[in-house]
C-alpha cells in the first residue's frame, strides 16, 4: 500500500466522518466507480462465500438455542419459533425453508436439556467463527490491522451474534405480528376499510423490520471492525444499500427459483440445501458491499479535504495513543 493511501485509511481509521451522507463535492458516480473496483480487489464475492459455509453450518444450532431462549418464556417454544421463521417465506426460497424448518422441528422435538445444552455451545462458537470471518473482512475493507487478542476479538464477536440474533428475532416478531394483527383486523372489520387496516399494519411491520435490519447492518459495521475510533451511525448509505439489495437480490432468487429451479436436477436431494447456501451466499455479498460502499465515501471525503488544504481536519495524521 502507498504511503498516500494509508494515511487516508489511517485518517478513516482513528477520525471517522459524523456523517456518510453529506459527500462534500465528491460525486456519486466516484463513490460508484471506487466501489465497484474496491469490491474485486478486497474479493468480496470469494469472502461472501466464506460467510455463506460459516452460516450454513452455524443456522441450525442456533435456530435450536434460540428456541431454547425462548422457551424460558413460553412452552412450545420450538412451534413459536417455528412460526416465526415462517414469516422469512417472502425472502427465503420456499424449498430452503421447508428444509430449515423440517429440520428445525425434528431436532427440537428430539431435544433434551442436555442436548440444548450442547447446541447453545455449538451455536455460539460455530456462529462466531462466522461473525470472525466477518471481522477479518471488514478489517480488509477498512484497511485495518487487526490489534486485539484471538480471545479478546471471540468474545466480542460472540456477544456481537447474541446482540444480532436478538434482532433478527425482534424482526421475525414484528412480520409475524403484523400479518397475525392484520389478519385478525380483516375478520374483524369488513369492507374496503378492513382490507385498507390490514395493508396498513403490514406496510407498518415491514416498514419496522426493514428498520430493525438496517440498525443489523450498522451495528456490524459499528462493532465488527477493529476501529481505533467508533462512531455509531444509526443511517448510513452502506447499510440502505445492502438491505434494500439483499432484499431485491432475494426476492429475484425466489422468483427464479420458482420458475427455473434447476437445483433438484443437479444436486438431488440435496438441492435445497446448496439453495440455502446460495441465499446465505447472497446475504453476505451484500453485507459486505455495504461496507464497500460507506468505508469508500470515507476514503473519498479524506481524500477531497487533502486536496482542499492540509489544515482540514480530517487531513490531519492520527494522533499517537
Amino acid at each position: 500500500m502507498e504511503s498516500h493511501e494509508k494515511r487516508v485509511w489511517q485518517i478513516v481509521s482513528h477520525s471517522p466522518l459524523p456523517s456518510l451522507w453529506k459527500l462534500e463535492g465528491v460525486s456519486a458516480a466516484e463513490i460508484v466507480r471506487r466501489t465497484v473496483k474496491s469490491t474485486f480487489s478486497d474479493r468480496v464475492f470469494g469472502r461472501a462465500a466464506e460467510l455463506g459455509f460459516y452460516f450454513l453450518f452455524a443456522i441450525f444450532p442456533a435456530l435450536l438455542c434460540a428456541s431454547a431462549i425462548l422457551g424460558m418464556a413460553a412452552r412450545s417454544a420450538h412451534q413459536i419459533y417455528a412460526r416465526l421463521l415462517a414469516s422469512m417465506a417472502l425472502v427465503v426460497p420456499s424449498s430452503a425453508m421447508d428444509q430449515v424448518l423440517r429440520i428445525f422441528n425434528q431436532t427440537a422435538a428430539a431435544s433434551s436439556s442436555g442436548k440444548i445444552t450442547f447446541g447453545l455451545l455449538v451455536a455460539l462458537w460455530s456462529a462466531s467463527v462466522g461473525m470472525s470471518a466477518v471481522q477479518d473482512t471488514l478489517n480488509d475493507v477498512y484497511k485495518i490491522e487487526d490489534s486485539r487478542s484471538f480471545l479478546g476479538a471471540r468474545l466480542k464477536a460472540i456477544a456481537l451474534t447474541l446482540l444480532v440474533g436478538a434482532l433478527l428475532t425482534a424482526c421475525l416478531t414484528a412480520l409475524f405480528g403484523g400479518t397475525f394483527t392484520a389478519a385478525l383486523l380483516y375478520r374483524h372489520i369488513s369492507g374496503a376499510a378492513g382490507r385498507l387496516i390490514a395493508d396498513g399494519v403490514r406496510l407498518l411491520a415491514w416498514s419496522l423490520a426493514a428498520a430493525l435490519l438496517v440498525v443489523v447492518f450498522g451495528l456490524i459495521y459499528y462493532w465488527a471492525p477493529d476501529w481505533r475510533k467508533r462512531r455509531w451511525r444509526w443511517l448510513t448509505p452502506g447499510a440502505a444499500i445492502g438491505v434494500l439489495s439483499w432484499l431485491a437480490a432475494s426476492i429475484v432468487f425466489r422468483v427464479y427459483l420458482r420458475y427455473f429451479n434447476t437445483y433438484g436436477v443437479t444436486y438431488g436431494s440435496l438441492g435445497a440445501v446448496i439453495i440455502l447456501m446460495m441465499w446465505f451466499y447472497i446475504t453476505g455479498a451484500m453485507l459486505l458491499i455495504g461496507a464497500e460502499v460507506n468505508s469508500q465515501i470515507e476514503a473519498a471525503v479524506v481524500e477531497q479535504r487533502m486536496r482542499i488544504g492540509p489544515d482540514s481536519q480530517a487531513a490531519r495524521p492520527p494522533r499517537a495513543a
